[in-house]
């Protein structure tokens, strides 16, 4: 139990730790000449954008940065699109894996450790899964991967991911967008609403998951 605890929270840490580096690295970017050569590219920008997130998540890197690229490409509304274009791809293939030709490697990769979220998930079905897909500390690939080794039915699995990717995403592309506005125009309202978001999503998240395995 120790030894989960001490991974859980070196997962916090080191995804925070992206997260800001990532946050650093666009509050210093030319939006104007970013913009520009978004626009040159036409909308090869998002598909090259749809295919990165979709490999990252795949490979189970952090997605917050991406989530935050995301808001600094293409805006609040756009970029909430396209990641979650990308992030439920990227959730129905690693699915489809983990149940057909990739079940007996994953299961040996998790050794037994799916079986917490399986339990949560017979007794939540979607709506664990929908909980679960709130929560930015847990890496959006590895409950793909496990999620495909549990009981939940496909159908259940893409409701529940579909229900809960977009307004788990949204708070970052929030933040990513209104970051550099923040930084250039000195407009902090949009940043402290996109702030407060995310910490409503982790407080209600984890309020739903405690209470519903008790």
């Amino acid at each position: 139990m120790l030894n989960t605890k001490n991974k859980r929270v070196k997962l916090i840490i080191f995804c925070g730790i992206i997260t800001i580096i990532a946050f650093y690295v666009l509050s210093h970017l030319d939006s104007e000449r970013l913009q520009t050569q978004l626009q040159q590219m036409g909308i090869f920008a998002p598909i090259l954008y749809i295919l990165v997130y979709t490999v990252a998540t795949i490979l189970i890197l952090p997605s917050t940065a991406l989530n935050l690229l995301g808001g600094a490409f293409f805006g609040v509304w756009w970029g909430t699109l396209w990641t979650s274009i990308a992030a439920i791809t990227a959730a129905i293939i690693t699915f489809t894996f983990t149940r057909t030709v990739g079940r007996k490697w994953v299961k040996k990769k998790l050794a037994g450790r799916w079986k917490v979220i399986d339990a949560e998930i017979r007794q939540g079905g979607l709506f664990y899964l929908f909980a679960i897909r709130l929560l930015p500390i847990i890496p959006y690939g590895l409950v793909n991967f496990t999620s495909g080794l549990t009981s939940i039915s496909f159908k259940d699995y893409l409701i529940g991911t579909t229900l809960g990717t977009v307004p788990g995403l949204l708070p970052f592309v929030m933040l990513g967008s209104s970051g550099l506005k923040a930084v250039k125009t000195g407009d902090i309202l949009p940043l402290i609403m996109a702030l407060s978001l995310i910490g409503i999503l982790i407080f209600g998240a984890n309020y739903y998951r405690r209470h519903r395995t008790q």
